[in-house]
Order: C-alpha cells, then sequence, then structure tokens
C-alpha cells in the first residue's frame, strides 16, 4: 500500500467518501486518489514523490502554473498586514474595477466566496429583481451546489450517476425547469408555458461540466433576444470560462451582454474567491441599497483578493492569450491524430485552454450525447496516462485545463503518452 492508499484509507475514516469534493475520490475511474504534496508550474507531486504533468489545475484556477512567483509574493506581502478584517479594503475597489474593465456587461459587482454563492445570490437577485420565481436551467450545466440548480446537473453529480440530489425539497425543485442546451426551440417551450413566472435564464456559455461543450452562436443570440422579449434575466455562469478563454471572457468571445455574470476560478488566483456582476441597476436591488440580502464574513478577503489580482495583471500581460491558444491547439492537434491511429472512436471539443476527449461517441453538443459516451473506456484511459506520468481529471464529464505553464515539451509528453494509451486500450 502506498503512501497515497494510506492516506485515503485514514481520510475515508473521519471525512465522508474520504474526501471534501466527491469526483477527487476518483469512483467513475477506480483505485485511489493520489494525494497531492506540492505543485510547481505545469507539475504536482503525491505523497510518494510522483510528479505528474497536471492538467487538472485546481479546476481551472491556475492559468499562470502552480505557484506563480507573484501570485505567491502578492499572498506574502499581504499577509504580513493581517489574513482578514471583516471590513472594507481598498483592493476590493481594484479588483472591482478590474473585473468591470473586462467584461462590458458589467457595471457593479459584489465579491463572495466560491463559484456556488455566486450563482446563489444572482438567483436571488434575479427573483428580488423581477418579482417572479422560476429560473431556466439547462441539462448538463452545473452552477454549484445551489439547492434549486442540482437538477439535471453536471460536474461531480453526472460523474457519480446521480444528476439531481437528494436533500432537494419537490417544492424547490419545481422552480427550476430544464431545457436542452443548444436548442433555442426548448428554451421557447417554457416561456410559453411560464413565461411571466420566469426571472432568468441561466446557463454557462461555454459548458465545461458535462465536458466541455460550447454554445453555439445563434443559441447565444436567440437567448439574448428572448429573455428581453419576456423581460426575464440572462444569466452566464462564467465561473469556468471567466479570464480563462479569454479576457472578456466567454461573453467578449460571443458578442454577449447578459444581465449578470457569475465569475470564480481564475478572479481568486487559486484562493477561494468569486464575484457576481452585472447592470448597475440590476446589482443595487442587493443590501445595503435594496431588499435582496447577501452577506459573508470572508467575502473579498485580503490574501484571496491580492491572489487575484495579481493573476489577473499576468494574464492580461500581451500574448498570453495567443500563448494559451497555441497550446491548446497542439494539445488537440495531437490528440486527435493519437485517435485517429489507434482506431478508438471519439471526439473533441475544445475552446482555448480548455479540453474534453470524449469517447464512444463522435459529437457532443448537449447533455444527452455527453451521456452517451462510454465512462468505463474513459477510465481505463485514465489510468493509462497516469501510469505514463499524465495527471487528468479523474471523470470523463470535466474540463482539461492547459495553463501557460505548460511548455512544448510538456505536451509533446502528453501526445505521446495518449498515443501509448489509446494504443493499448484498442489492443484490448
Amino acid at each position: 500500500m502506498d503512501t497515497s492508499e494510506k492516506l485515503f484509507a485514514a481520510a475515508s475514516e473521519v471525512i465522508p467518501g474520504g474526501v471534501n469534493s466527491p469526483v477527487r475520490a476518483w469512483r467513475a475511474v477506480g483505485g485511489s486518489p493520489r494525494f497531492i504534496q506540492r505543485a510547481a508550474g505545469s507539475t504536482v507531486t503525491d505523497a510518494d514523490g510522483t510528479t505528474y504533468i497536471d492538467y487538472i489545475g485546481s479546476w481551472g484556477p491556475m492559468i499562470l502554473g502552480h505557484a506563480h512567483h507573484k501570485v505567491l509574493y502578492a499572498i506574502h506581502a499581504t499577509m504580513r498586514d493581517g489574513t482578514s478584517f471583516g471590513a472594507p479594503t481598498a483592493r476590493e475597489i481594484e479588483m472591482a474595477r478590474e473585473i468591470c474593465a473586462a467584461a462590458e456587461s458589467v457595471q457593479k459587482i459584489r465579491l463572495v466566496n466560491s463559484g456556488t454563492e455566486a450563482t446563489m445570490t444572482a438567483l436571488r437577485i434575479a427573483r428580488g429583481f423581477t418579482g417572479r420565481g422560476k429560473i431556466v436551467k439547462f441539462a448538463g450545466c452545473y452552477h454549484g451546489h445551489v439547492d434549486s440548480l442540482l437538477v439535471k446537473a453536471g460536474s461531480g453529480a453526472l460523474t457519480l450517476g446521480a444528476p439531481d440530489s437528494a436533500g432537494v425539497g419537490a417544492d424547490t425543485a419545481k422552480q427550476t425547469l430544464i431545457a436542452r442546451y443548444n436548442d433555442l426551440d426548448d428554451v421557447r417551450r417554457c416561456f410559453e408555458e411560464h413565461g411571466d413566472d420566469i426571472a432568468a435564464v441561466v446557463l454557462e456559455p461555454i459548458a465545461g461540466n458535462m465536458g466541455v461543450v460550447p454554445s453555439e452562436q445563434s443559441f447565444l443570440d436567440g437567448l439574448r433576444e428572448l429573455t428581453t422579449e419576456r423581460d426575464a434575466l440572462l444569466v452566464f455562469d462564467e465561473v469556468m470560462s471567466g479570464f480563462r478563454v479569454a479576457y472578456g471572457s466567454a461573453q467578449s468571445l460571443y458578442g454577449i451582454h447578459p444581465d449578470l455574470t457569475c465569475f470564480g476560478k481564475v478572479v481568486g488566483g487559486g484562493l477561494p474567491l468569486a464575484a457576481v456582476g452585472g447592470r448597475a441597476d440590476v446589482m443595487d436591488v442587493l443590501a445595503p441599497l435594496g431588499p435582496v440580502y447577501q452577506a459573508g464574513t470572508l467575502s473579498g478577503n485580503p490574501l484571496a483578493v491580492a491572489a487575484g489580482l495579481a493573476t489577473l495583471k499576468e494574464i492580461k500581460q500581451p500574448g498570453s492569450y495567443e500563448r494559451l491558444e497555441a497550446a491548446g491547439a497542439a494539445l488537440e492537434d495531437g490528440l486527435r491524430e493519437a485517435i485517429a491511429s489507434s482506431g478508438v472512436r471519439a471526439c473533441l471539443n475544445r475552446v482555448g485552454s480548455m479540453l474534453t476527449l470524449f469517447f464512444g461517441v463522435e459529437q457532443v453538443r448537449d447533455f444527452d450525447e455527453a451521456t452517451r459516451c462510454d465512462t468505463e473506456l474513459f477510465g481505463k484511459y485514465f489510468q493509462g496516462m497516469l501510469a505514463r506520468g499524465i495527471y487528468l481529471p479523474p471523470s470523463a464529464f470535466e474540463a482539461l485545463f492547459v495553463s501557460l505553464a505548460h511548455s512544448d515539451q510538456d505536451i509533446d509528453k502528453t501526445i505521446d503518452a495518449a498515443r501509448d494509451t489509446l494504443a493499448e486500450v484498442a489492443a484490448r
């Protein structure tokens, strides 16, 4: 038994399932999870001293790579003045201005601690602003473990084969209408049946929690037009795609101005930080100005804000996103060649530095197609890549993340590992 296995056994005695977030348990791929001891640049090293090229990147925040020197300096410099005050700080203004300047749709923001808090707050704002109760979400889109959004959810819920969660009341679930991703007619159906009761439509403009599934331009254009016509709010969950696919986030790629946007992951630079932002008139319903209550003891924590600002300032430097695109494209091209040479049936979706390889299907553009992928084959692929020093997300329904720290050599080694693994899988 290696050190990670021993640690997992010990953790299972005092932590449900041995982990503090379900997908980390590796139930979908088999074996015991690696317990990570340290990370630097493009790599992580486990408790046994084995180093892997990492494509999880803390599930997205590490766009600069692990332990980036400017982020660490910002954290160290800030903590000398204290770690939390429960009072306003000047950096919060700087962070708010940075996000507002990057996203044209955002005029004001509220900082929170997690993506779940951001989406929960966005829905409360939408209901408070419109005076309506129902929300339209899309099958396969995951928006955190908010009760009303754990219906046909992606991410860990989908990985574990339980898209819905126990503990969510039936009355709460009734407030959520489910539509098919990339299907505007299905959204129209929701409005035809419940139009006067719909407060908002919420979606990931680039889904990352049923695997990477991008929205089609006509779909987003139609959602913007439809929600405007019916006086409902359009809410973009950019917790994953925000500052990841472009400095202006996914909305800048599509040219869409949502009413509210949720940010997370990259904006915290690896520390707990998220935000909800949008039109000033909508955001001003929040207390203390308006009747919609939201609060958080650690919201705007100075360490997290410092780490986030350092990350945003570094990633906005000229050429950063071009380098991310080049690395993502090189990985995509190499993986496609490896798939073709192996004869394994699979497809690949990529947007910038986000990528998912789906086995057993020829295309994935919505939840139904994602759930048809071969999860057993993915598990074999995962284990083969791990044995060759490549650390992938332990789920067929998650995104792989490329960072600025991934070198050409890292990409080449990953492609070589994929070629050998796919050949091995095909021979079984």
